[in-house]
């Protein structure tokens, strides 16, 4: 092919890409949620969507796709086109856990571009009612003394409920039998019900029920306590020194998704976050947003790379399998 055609054929690919990003978004965005509708996951996104189609100009739509503890609906947004319109929301179980966990079809780091990493969600250690402890310390005795162990309710393997049971057991020495569900939300229906007798949850999750009354919470897994939860001590408080665990969340789009079109998302995200009513629904949920300084694009990156660093080496040596 002569020089000049070939010159020419690169020049309108690039004018292309470039008006392609300059009109982005022209219709509805879609965000990707690995976990079931009702959960602290697809809450936290129907706030922030709801502010960011504001800054955006089109709606942003939440899609629960479940299954494989969030790996499938990860998976889903690895293979969509590198275009904008479809995002994935995730967290430690998702974008870091799932790795060290099941043989997944794409690469957590290199198949995906962070976006922004979002507010994260201290733990919480929650009961049943019928469960007798009324403290941490009794919780821990009743969970040793019995003869097979409880069931405790996560979101599936390598989720931030397992992971957190697994750091709950590698503390106190005790041993759960997990109970795996498409979302916490459905866990924590059951919960309620008294179907299953523990979780190791986000706060988000299960706040408004610990308010209520319908299930008893412990202890968050925090160095101080919740401004949504004051009454509730911390795990160092209630006697379990050094358990802290924080579920952080962030949104990541398909690798080669043009770095415009990135900003723009990153853009609308952060001004969400520093909308006043945004900001305090979210806080209201327990969540602790991000300062400033940690919402470019690359600080999530990064941040994910030290994550996997630190858990993959205790997950695998829990020996965590999926059946």
């Amino acid at each position: 092919m002569p020089r000049t055609i070939l010159a020419a054929l690169i020049a309108t690919v690039a004018l292309s890409t470039n008006a392609s990003a300059e009109k982005f978004p022209s219709h509805p965005i879609t965000v990707v949620v690995p976990f079931a509708a009702g959960g602290p996951s697809d809450a936290m996104l129907r706030i922030l969507g709801e502010r960011m189609k504001l800054s955006l100009g089109e709606a942003v739509l939440v899609e629960n796709t479940t299954g494989a503890g969030g790996s499938i609906g990860v998976g889903r947004v690895v293979h969509s086109a590198p275009d904008g319109y479809t995002v994935g929301f995730g967290h430690l179980g998702t974008h870091v856990a799932n790795g060290a966990i099941y043989k997944l079809g794409y690469d957590l780091v290199t198949d995906l571009e962070p976006v922004v990493l979002l507010p994260s969600n201290p733990m919480i250690i929650v009961s049943k009612n019928a469960v007798p402890a009324k403290t941490l310390p009794d919780l821990i005795a009743w969970l040793k003394s019995r003869p097979v162990p409880a069931t405790a309710g996560t979101a599936g393997a390598g989720s931030g409920s397992h992971i957190a049971g697994l750091a709950f057991e590698s503390t106190t020495g005790i041993k759960l039998q997990y109970v795996p569900y498409r979302g916490t939300g459905p866990a924590l229906n059951d919960l309620v019900a008294g179907q299953i007798d523990v979780i190791v949850d986000q706060l988000s999750n299960s706040i408004n029920q610990v308010r209520a009354g319908t299930i008893r919470g412990y202890a968050v897994t925090d160095t101080r306590r919740s401004d949504q939860a004051p009454d509730i001590p911390t795990t160092d408080e209630a006697g379990l020194s050094g358990f802290h665990m924080t579920l952080w969340s962030g949104l990541w789009v398909p690798k080669g998704t043009p770095k415009d079109i990135v900003a723009k998302l990153n853009a609308a995200a952060v001004d969400a976050l520093n909308d006043p009513p945004t900001r305090n629904a979210l806080e209201k949920l327990g969540l602790q947003v991000p300062p400033a300084e940690r919402l470019a694009p690359e600080v999530l990156g990064a941040w994910q790379k030290a994550e996997i660093e630190k858990w993959w080496p205790i997950i695998r040596a829990a020996h965590v399998s999926v059946d």
